[in-house]
């Protein structure tokens, strides 16, 4: 887990937050800003798990330190 993922979930719960405020004091304005940090969130979120999913690939292909050549059967 990276940081982008941390952030990203704090985003997240940071927006529910803001959205739940808005809802219970009938501020549309503050409802909306929470649900777009959500989905900014989420994003960022998403954007730590692709860089997991590669930065795990990339140390598959390595063998001992030494990087495996494309093609090469590992």
């Amino acid at each position: 887990m990276n940081k982008d993922r941390i952030q990203g979930s704090a985003e997240q719960a940071k927006g529910k937050v803001k959205e739940v405020a808005g809802k219970a004091t009938g501020d549309s304005k503050l409802e909306t800003e929470g649900k777009a940090d959500q989905v900014a969130g989420k994003v960022q979120n998403t954007v730590g798990g692709i860089k997991d999913t590669v930065k795990e690939a990339v140390d598959d292909r390595q063998i001992g330190g030494i990087e495996a050549k494309p093609g090469a059967k590992t």
